[in-house]
């Protein structure tokens, strides 16, 4: 099947089609964006901490580990032996105080920045461009034609911002504190052997004694913050 020769159109021929060029790229219109935003932010945070501990702890640990792996006709033995005695006395204070006095005025609600008078109307004015009015940053177009005009992106944002931050801390951290520790440990393992033996003996003997007598730990915090924002 073949296919028959199409004729391109002549200029004249073109005219006669009555088509209106296209505009340059760079001038066509897609979108038009206009944001406004306007934000009033007030944020406080007045934070009282105030922590006091007296503690004793002991950890004693005793452990024996004896293993055979892969081991024939062998042995392993493990042996663990503790004797602790701990002794632990605390007598005093841990005082923390943290006294905070904050007072915070954040009344300004209204967003800085704007130059137009609440009292006053603008009763707008005639945009020679679009045809429409003009009331104050808005513009209203009468002619339908004119949303056409721009460019291929017009993108407006006015952002208006006005935040208060506060944020007053204090803090006070007092402590007694007593901690042993004491562990003992023996490990012994026979691997991929034959006719063996491990042996592991550990022996701990832990006297401890903590005497914390007419003590006193004491942390104090004083704020005070006035704030007016």
């Amino acid at each position: 099947m073949s296919t028959p020769e199409l004729t391109p159109l002549s200029l004249d021929e073109l005219a006669a089609e009555a088509a209106t060029a296209l505009p340059t790229k760079e001038v066509i219109s897609l979108l038009d964006l206009n944001v406004d935003l306007d934000l009033g932010l007030d944020l406080a945070a007045p934070i009282d901490l105030a922590v006091a501990a007296n503690a004793n702890v002991a950890a004693p640990i005793d452990a024996a580990v004896g293993a055979n792996i892969l081991s024939t006709g062998s042995t392993a033995a493990a042996l663990s032996d503790q004797g602790v005695l701990i002794d632990q006395a605390i007598s005093g204070h841990a005082i923390a105080t943290a006294p905070q006095d904050s007072a915070i005025d954040q009344s300004n609600d209204v967003i800085d920045g704007g130059t137009a008078d609440p009292g006053t109307t603008d009763p707008g004015t005639t945009d020679p461009g679009t045809g429409g009015t003009t009331d104050g940053d808005v513009t209203v177009p009468t002619d339908p034609a004119s949303m056409l005009d721009g460019d291929l992106l017009n993108v407006d944002v006015n952002v208006a911002l006005d935040a208060d931050l506060a944020a007053p801390v204090a803090g006070a951290v007092a402590a007694n504190a007593n901690i042993a520790a004491p562990i003992d440990a023996a490990v012994s393992a026979n691997v991929a052997s034959v006719d063996s033996s491990a042996t592991a003996i550990s022996q701990q003997d832990a006297i401890i004694t903590q005497h914390l007598d007419d003590v006193t730990a004491q942390a104090t915090a004083d704020q005070q913050a006035e704030i007016t924002q």
